[in-house]
């Protein structure tokens, strides 16, 4: 069984999956900086300089002025406006996978358009439709002449 786990540990696609975990991690908080700190400041200045990380409201009835005095007092809060920034945050990171698996689908296609056709290397025989070489002159299971490619 160990042994099993390390050979399907040590294959291509765990390993690329890995990779994968690793980038896409690294890809997120490049994405979150993108929305907090480019995308939601001139979004908040046009709507009226709002602070979309800055909107919640307090589950307990009190009023605070900012989410840090709310989780400083211990304050349940509804944090929408960190939900709206995430889910821009998501909305970002499915367009670029979305246009990377596009680009991945146009070159494979393209590769499979160039590569060429692989020569078949066996055919059929016509009266009991055995597969045979492709060079055989009588088919193996029939010993029907075959003839000539």
């Amino acid at each position: 069984m160990l042994k099993e786990f390390r050979e399907f540990a040590l294959k291509g696609n765990v390993i690329d999956l890995a990779v994968g975990v690793i980038i896409g991690a690294a890809f997120g908080k490049i994405t979150t900086s993108l929305v907090n700190d480019v995308i939601m400041p001139p979004v908040g200045l046009l709507l009226g300089k709002v602070d979309f990380s800055n909107l919640f409201i307090s589950l307990s009835g009190e009023h605070y002025n900012t989410l840090a005095d709310a989780k400083t007092a211990g304050a349940p809060t509804l944090n929408y406006g960190l939900f709206i920034n995430t889910c821009l945050d998501f909305a970002i990171v499915a367009f670029a996978v979305f246009l990377l698996v596009k680009e991945i689908n146009r070159l494979k296609n393209r590769i499979a358009q160039e590569a060429p056709a692989a020569s078949p290397t066996e055919r059929n025989c016509p009266l009991c439709l055995t597969p045979v070489p492709i060079q055989a002159r009588k088919c193996k299971a029939c010993t029907a002449d075959l003839p000539p490619v």
